[in-house]
């Protein structure tokens, strides 16, 4: 058991991690990147100020990622109801486990994404729309995690 003290900041890390990647997604996919299509038209305008705001983005949610692992994991051992990784002994590990399926998903669609997909050269057109695919389909999955998260406090 960790101290209350060290368990409020790791909850509050957590969270702010979890803002931090949520936020950058729906601020890219819902605001920002439709506002730079209409303002700037597609071309090199729009590509450079992409990938600025892609790099710096990038950099957060992989911050982020490491913060949401090493916090992760002492939060859901702290609470009784915890029966370990990818347990469905009981409600709370059976959500925290689909949860945490969702999140690595998340991971790999969004580290696919950054590392593969924006780093391949000039774009086209089917690579746009696919990462663009995977933007919406990690805000959904996005989505639904923040709903099993709130399944989670309340179940413990």
């Amino acid at each position: 058991m960790f101290p209350m003290k060290m368990l409020i900041v790791m909850r509050w890390l957590h969270d702010l991690a979890t803002v931090v990647w949520l936020g950058g997604m729906f601020t890219l996919g819902i605001v920002l990147l439709p506002s730079a299509r209409q303002a700037l038209g597609p071309g090199p305008h729009l590509r450079k100020l992409m990938e600025g705001f892609q790099k710096r983005l990038s950099t957060l949610v992989y911050i982020s990622m490491v913060i949401l692992i090493i916090t992760g994991l002492p939060l859901a051992r702290n609470n009784p109801h915890f029966q370990g990784l990818f347990s469905f002994d009981n409600t709370y590990s059976t959500t925290l486990t689909i949860k945490h399926v969702l999140v690595l998903a998340m991971m790999a669609l969004g580290l696919t994404r950054s590392l593969v997909l924006v780093r391949r050269g000039q774009p086209d057109r089917d690579r746009e729309k696919l990462k663009m695919g995977i933007l919406y389909l990690n805000m959904g999955l996005g989505v639904v995690v923040l709903l099993l998260s709130s399944m989670s406090a309340y179940l413990s």
